[in-house]
């Protein structure tokens, strides 16, 4: 029998205690550093967990106008909006016991580790849902130890900051499911079309096997692979006690309708030209730059309205010549508002994204005496305001200049017209002599009341045009003048959410301020009228008698032409639109067709726009009348009297003489010339 020597037993005793002692010093220490780690990953706080996001912009009928993304399609989505069955086949085959562990697997650390062994090669991954999200939102993907230390160090910083479900949400949000598809919404609606709420578990099973190995479980790639991945998770869904063995045959045979056979391209957008101011006007209220908004997630909900846009583009289309180099811009909104429905910056995006309708600065002509006439009638003028149209020569600049306007086609009255009969004809010579008589600085004055910003020198010829506008701004400033004075500016945007559904922007759309007189306003309006109306043919033909024919409803309107632009611009009273027709370097129109496209597509869009919406007229206000005058002599229309127009005037500034017959023959032509200094009694003279 062999005796142990008391002294070895006391050796044998120290060991043993000096390994305690060694252990404790090591849990001790093991505890305190782990209680440093998650003090610093608390003290420090959430990690961010900002991730790329498609910005996506809804048109008014919340049907998606397009995104940007710049090759990654995010769409981040709440956890109870995202699919039971695609979370539970993700953690099935990802993360089993997701909810039982801190952030770290132990037991399928170990389990991997042996089965490595085994293998003596990786065969199997043991990383949690919290690691591969840590590793998704800051890291790269190399093999290091210090990448795999910060790893752990972030897994831990999301574990004590966030709860489980925050961590679920955010890696479902983040993963990649390949095609540039990140996130199991874009996932959805790449292969299936459809919102992940209403995954199937087949199609859900499919999914949740794809980050696995993107180009090798990709259905796209090779379905065989990708059927084979999804037995898998079915599998693991019915160990789990998710499913039953008959569900998961069912799942297995249900076939899947894909939404296309190739990866899905980077989306397009309808509107383009709209699709860019809209991004602008967003930046503008967010205060930021518009390339800073592709990848914030946003939703853009904007004014557009499909069906219009595709009707203004169709007539576009169809309005000007294919083979012709000449370019288009056009623009609709609701003159209440200023919403803008429809946007056309040109003939094709793809070749030019200049935008036409809302950078291009070109002479409006005559399109800017609607503004010089509602000055007029502000400052004493009525319908039935008459003065001398003729070849007159105008001084000014105290005589050092002269300004000889003309009329189209050098047609003249040669003796009085009114002002109903003025505007209609788009004599140039009575806009003039309007302008000189009132002050050069009423039409700028009333143009920027109307939103009108270009520049307005005060000249003689600032009467007929000739300083540059954009389309926009004169659509818009219509728009104050058929909505009865009141303040709007274009608008693309109605409301902003981030990412997560937070509000950050909401349009008011209240009335505006009453920047120009109702009356006024509404006298202009019934003026404008007259240019689709035969019975003002005079000296010559109204200049809206062609398209005329066209019109069902009542608008109001105002062409305008230059050697080098066409312009259409009109509302009714729920539907403001203008068009522009020209080349981009200033070539002239030398074809009569040219001169005509404007017209007719603006003709044709506000019909088309407006079919099948109920008829509206435009409503007086209160301190206006009605007459019936002629229209020639602007005298009230008695018995006898060859022609007769309803015309509104301000109460009490109705004509008093009474028009029985014919109107008197016109004087033969006198040039005539006007200096800027004049008395007004020399002035009155060129009236009668």
């Amino acid at each position: 029998m062999n005796v142990i020597h008391p002294s070895r037993i006391r050796q044998t005793v120290k060991l043993v205690r000096a390994l305690f002692f060694i252990s404790l010093i090591a849990i001790i220490l093991m505890s305190i550093a782990a209680g440093c780690i998650l003090l610093t990953a608390k003290l420090q706080g959430p990690p961010s967990l900002n991730v790329p996001q498609a910005t996506i912009l809804f048109a008014k009928d919340e049907s998606k106008l397009g995104e940007t993304h710049y090759g990654e399609k995010r769409y981040w989505t709440k956890l109870q909006h995202i699919s039971p069955n695609a979370v539970k086949a993700t953690l099935a085959i990802e993360d089993r016991r997701y909810y039982e562990h801190h952030g770290f697997d132990f037991k399928r650390i170990a389990g991997a580790a042996v089965a490595d062994l085994k293998a003596m090669a990786k065969v199997q991954g043991a990383s949690t849902i919290t690691q591969q999200y840590a590793r998704n939102l800051y890291l790269n993907h190399d093999k290091t130890w210090s990448r795999k230390l910060t790893e752990a160090f972030y897994t831990v910083r999301l574990e004590v900051n966030y709860s489980k479900e925050q961590i679920l949400e955010g890696y479902l949000n983040t993963i990649y499911y390949g095609h540039g598809a990140y996130g199991i919404e874009a996932a959805s609606r790449m292969y299936f079309g459809k919102k992940s709420k209403d995954l199937t578990i087949a199609e859900a099973s499919l999914l949740a096997g794809i980050p696995k190995g993107p180009s090798l479980y990709s259905p796209f790639l090779n379905e065989d692979k990708a059927k084979e991945r999804q037995r898998l998770i079915l599998k693991s869904l019915v160990k789990a006690g998710d499913l039953t063995e008959k569900q998961a045959a069912a799942a297995e045979q249900e076939p899947l309708k894909f939404a296309s056979q190739k990866p899905e391209e980077p989306a397009g957008t309808e509107a383009p030209y709209f699709y860019d101011e809209a991004l602008k006007e967003t930046a503008r209220l967010l205060g930021t730059e518009p390339g800073a908004l592709s990848t914030r997630g946003l939703k853009i909900h904007t004014t557009l309205d499909p069906d219009m846009q595709r009707k203004a583009e169709k007539q576009v289309k169809a309005g000007i010549d294919p083979d012709s180099g000449i370019q288009a811009g056009m623009i609709a909104m609701d003159p209440e508002t200023g919403a803008v429905r429809a946007l056309i910056g040109g003939r094709d995006y793809s070749k030019s994204p200049f935008n036409r309708a809302t950078q291009a600065l070109r002479q409006p002509g005559s399109t800017i005496k609607p503004f010089l006439y509602y000055a007029a009638i502000e400052n004493g003028y009525t319908p039935s305001t008459q003065m001398v149209s003729e070849p007159t020569e105008f001084e000014y600049d105290s005589g050092k200049s002269v300004y000889k306007p003309s009329n189209y086609n050098d047609y003249y009255a040669n003796g009085p017209i009114t002002l109903a009969q003025a505007i209609a004809l788009s004599d140039n010579i009575y806009a003039v002599k309007t302008h000189l008589f009132i002050g050069t600085e009423k039409l700028a004055e009333t143009a920027r009341a109307a939103g009108i910003t270009s520049k307005l020198p005060k000249l003689p010829s600032l009467a007929l045009g000739t300083a540059p506008a954009r389309l926009e701004e004169l659509v818009s400033a219509y728009g104050v003048l058929a909505n009865g004075g009141k303040q709007i500016t274009p608008v693309y945007v109605t409301k902003i959410e981030d990412s997560t559904g937070k509000l950050l922007y909401e349009w008011n759309k209240g009335p505006g301020k009453q920047v120009l007189s109702e009356q006024s306003s509404y006298i202009t309006t019934q003026l404008m009228t007259g240019m689709f109306d035969k019975k003002m043919d005079a000296y010559t033909a109204v200049t809206g008698g062609k398209i005329a024919k066209k019109l069902t409803r009542s608008y109001a309107g105002k062409s305008g032409t230059t050697k080098t632009d066409s312009w259409m611009i009109g509302y009714s009273p729920e539907l403001a639109a203008g068009v522009w027709i020209g080349y981009d370097r200033d070539l002239e129109m030398n074809q009569v067709a040219e001169r005509s496209y404007a017209k007719n597509i603006w003709a044709d869009f506000m019909e088309d726009a407006l079919k099948g919406k109920s008829m509206k007229e435009f409503k007086p206000p209160e301190g206006v009348t009605g007459v019936y005058i002629n229209p020639e002599n602007g005298k009230l229309a008695g018995p006898g009297c060859p022609v007769k127009r309803f015309v509104y005037f301000k109460i009490g500034t109705e004509p008093a003489g009474l028009c029985t017959g014919p109107v008197e023959e016109k004087k033969q032509p006198q040039n005539k010339t006007i200096k800027e200094k004049e008395s007004i009694w020399d002035r009155l003279k060129f009236w009668n």
